[in-house]
C-alpha cells in the first residue's frame, strides 16, 4: 500500500481562525500533539514578530522529535533569513514558499503579472535552496489558476530545487472531481511528490481527499482543529475504514489519535474558542471593576497559573485598582499584575550588569552578570539576537534551563526614552512562573524580568 504522507496545520488554522493569538504553551501544546499522534509534518504559521517567534519557534523545533518542521518564508530574502533561524535546530527543517497562482491573488495580493510570478518563484526557491535543502513551493489558490499557468509553476518550482509541490484549495469551492483533474495534470507534469490541501467549506473535504489519492497524490493537509479544514481524525477514520479501495494508507497512531486531540483541544481551552469567550489580546473586556476573587482566580487558571489563596488577593486588589482608574483589564495587562502581584519572592539571584553584541551578519554574544549570596557569577553565550543571548547566559550563571512559556515585550511610555516592560513565564515541574521587568533598555528589561521569575522558582523550592 503507499503511505500518504500527513503535514499537520493545526498551527496554522488556528492562528488564522482565532481572534487572539495563541499563548507559548497553547503553542508548544498543539505541535507536541501532533508529534505524538505521528504526523510526518508539522507546519509553523508565518513570522509575523520576529523577536518573539525565534524564541517560541527555536523551542519548538528542539522539542519535535519525529516529524519534519516546515515554516513559511514570506516574499523577500530577508523573510527567508528570518524563517531559517527559527528552525534550523530542528531535527528535520523544511523552507515552504507560499505564492498564489491565481490572477486574480497574483495581481491583487502581490500586484505581479504571471512573468514576474515565476521570477519570483524562481528567487525564492534558490534563495531558501542556500539554506535548507528540503524547500516546499505550495500554489496558493490554484483551484482557481489559469493551467497552463500552474503548470509552469510546478515545473519552474521542480527545476529550481523544490522537493515537493503542495496544490491549494484556498476558495473552498472545487468538488472532488475538480480536485482530482487538477492532481493528475500536475503529478503527469513533475517527477516530486505532489500534495494537496483541500477545503471542507462545502463539506467535501473528505470526498476531495479520497479523489486526490486516487489521482496520485502523495500527502493530504490536515488539521486537528480549526474551520474549514479537511480534520486529522476524520481523515484517519475513512481511510482506515476504506484504505484498501485506495490502495493506500495513513500511519498515524489510531489509538492515541481522539484521545491526544480531545487533551490538546482542552489545554488550549477549545470550547472558550469555539464560542468566542476566549481570553482576549487585551481587547476584549478580561475583567472589571466589579470583578470577585473567584473571577481572578479562575482567569488566571485559564492563563495557565495556580495562584495560592494570598496571591489571588493580592491580584484581586490590583486589578481592582487598575479597573478604578480605567474600567478594565485585558489578558495582557491581567499578566503583568500577576507578574507584579503574585508571590513577591526574596531576589536571590539579584541583576548586577550584561554587554551584548548584534548585527545581521552574525550571531549576538552576551554576556550576563549576577549576585547570588554576596558571589559575583557570570555567564557568556551567544544566540539569535540579544534576547536569545541574553537568557542563554542566564541559563549558564544558574547551570539549569527552565522551559520558557512564554514572552512579550511592549512600550509603556511613549517617545525616545519610552519605558519598555517585558513579561517572561517559565514553566518548572508544570507549574509556571511569571516576572515582570522594566526599563528604558528593552534587553535590560526583559532580563529583569526572567531574574523575577527565576527568584519565584528559588523561593518555592527552597
Amino acid at each position: 500500500m503507499k503511505k500518504i504522507i500527513i503535514s499537520d496545520i493545526t498551527l496554522k488554522k488556528i492562528s488564522e481562525d482565532r481572534a487572539v493569538s495563541l499563548l507559548f504553551r497553547e503553542k508548544s501544546a498543539i505541535a507536541s500533539c501532533a508529534d505524538k499522534i505521528g504526523a510526518d509534518v508539522i507546519e509553523l504559521p508565518a513570522v509575523k514578530s520576529p523577536a518573539e517567534d525565534k524564541i517560541i519557534y527555536k523551542t519548538i523545533a528542539q522539542n519535535v522529535q519525529n516529524a519534519v518542521l516546515a515554516i513559511p518564508v514570506g516574499f523577500s530574502n530577508e523573510d527567508i533569513a528570518i524563517a531559517w533561524k527559527c528552525i534550523k535546530d530542528a531535527k528535520s527543517p523544511r523552507l515552504q514558499i507560499e505564492l498564489p497562482v491565481s490572477t486574480i491573488q497574483m495581481e491583487y495580493t502581490y500586484h505581479v503579472k504571471q512573468a514576474k510570478m515565476l521570477e519570483k518563484i524562481s528567487a525564492l526557491i534558490k534563495e531558501a535552496k542556500a539554506f535548507c535543502s528540503d524547500v516546499e513551493f505550495s500554489a496558493l489558490d490554484a483551484t482557481r489558476a489559469d493551467e497552463d499557468f500552474l503548470i509552469s509553476a510546478v515545473k519552474e518550482a521542480e527545476a529550481c530545487g523544490a522537493t515537493l509541490v503542495t496544490i491549494c484549495d484556498d476558495a473552498g469551492a472545487s468538488t472532488p472531481d475538480n480536485i482530482a483533474e487538477l492532481v493528475a495534470k500536475v503529478k503527469e507534469a513533475v517527477s516530486i511528490p505532489v500534495f494537496v490541501q483541500v477545503s471542507d467549506k462545502i463539506n467535501m473535504a473528505v470526498a476531495s481527499a479520497f479523489s486526490a489519492i486516487k489521482c496520485g497524490a502523495d500527502g493530504l493537509k490536515c488539521a486537528m482543529a480549526g474551520n474549514n479544514a479537511l480534520l486529522t481524525g476524520e481523515i484517519s477514520d475513512a481511510i482506515n475504514a476504506c484504505g484498501t479501495q485506495l490502495d493506500a494508507e495513513i500511519k498515524l497512531n489510531n489509538t492515541k489519535i481522539h484521545a491526544s486531540i480531545e487533551d490538546m483541544l482542552s489545554s488550549i481551552n477549545h470550547e472558550a474558542y469555539e464560542n468566542n469567550k476566549s481570553v482576549s489580546e487585551g481587547k476584549k473586556i478580561l475583567l472589571d471593576s466589579d470583578c470577585t476573587i473567584d473571577q481572578v482566580a479562575q482567569a488566571a487558571s485559564v492563563l495557565g497559573y495556580e495562584l495560592s489563596d494570598s496571591d489571588v488577593g493580592n491580584v484581586h486588589k490590583a486589578v481592582k485598582h487598575v479597573c478604578d482608574k480605567k474600567g478594565a483589564v485585558g489578558y495582557k495587562e491581567f499578566e503583568a499584575i500577576i507578574a507584579s502581584s503574585a508571590m513577591q519572592a526574596p531576589s536571590t539571584y539579584h541583576f548586577e550588569k550584561y554587554t551584548t553584541t548584534s548585527s545581521n551578519v552574525s550571531t549576538s554574544m552576551s554576556q550576563v552578570t549576577l549576585k547570588c549570596n554576596d558571589e559575583i557569577i557570570c555567564g557568556v553565550s551567544n544566540g539569535d539576537g540579544p534576547i536569545d543571548s541574553v537568557f542563554r547566559a542566564i541559563e549558564q550563571c544558574i547551570g539549569h534551563h527552565y522551559e520558557l512559556d512564554d514572552f512579550q515585550v511592549q512600550s509603556v511610555t511613549e517617545g525616545k526614552e519610552a519605558l519598555g516592560s517585558a513579561l517572561v513565564r517559565l514553566r518548572n515541574n508544570g507549574k509556571l512562573y511569571s516576572g515582570n521587568g522594566t526599563s528604558t533598555d528593552i534587553v535590560a528589561a526583559s532580563i529583569r524580568a526572567y531574574i523575577n521569575a527565576l527568584n519565584k522558582i528559588v523561593f518555592e523550592e527552597a
